[in-house]
């Protein structure tokens, strides 16, 4: 699973549209698809209920988007603390010794 996927997901979920989630993600809509399908791929069932214009989640696809929804938050909130922790100066390696030359 990749967090790309699950935000693709969640996304669709949310819009019970792909193409909806795709303009709200920036993607093409071939794009969310295509994330969708692998991610089906990975976990091994269908997530959506698909037909007409809109989604819906299947049983598996209920089941999954809690922990998916868990696992952005989680991401976005290590993404937040390294970029807002303070920076401490950086260290250079120390230099080596120079190796004395060998007489020839």
């Amino acid at each position: 699973m990749q967090l790309q996927q699950l935000r693709a997901f969640c996304e669709v979920a949310r819009e019970q549209s792909f193409t909806r989630a795709a303009r709200n993600l920036h993607y093409a809509q071939s794009s969310v698809t295509a994330q969708i399908q692998n991610l089906e791929v990975t976990v091994g069932v269908p997530l959506f209920h698909r037909g007409g214009r809109h989604v819906t989640l299947t049983e598996g696809g209920h089941s999954l988007l809690p922990y998916a929804e868990r696992i952005i938050e989680v991401a976005e909130e290590a993404r937040r603390r390294v970029t807002e922790a303070p920076r401490a100066p950086e260290r250079r390696a120390p230099r080596p010794y120079p190796t004395p030359s060998r007489a020839a």
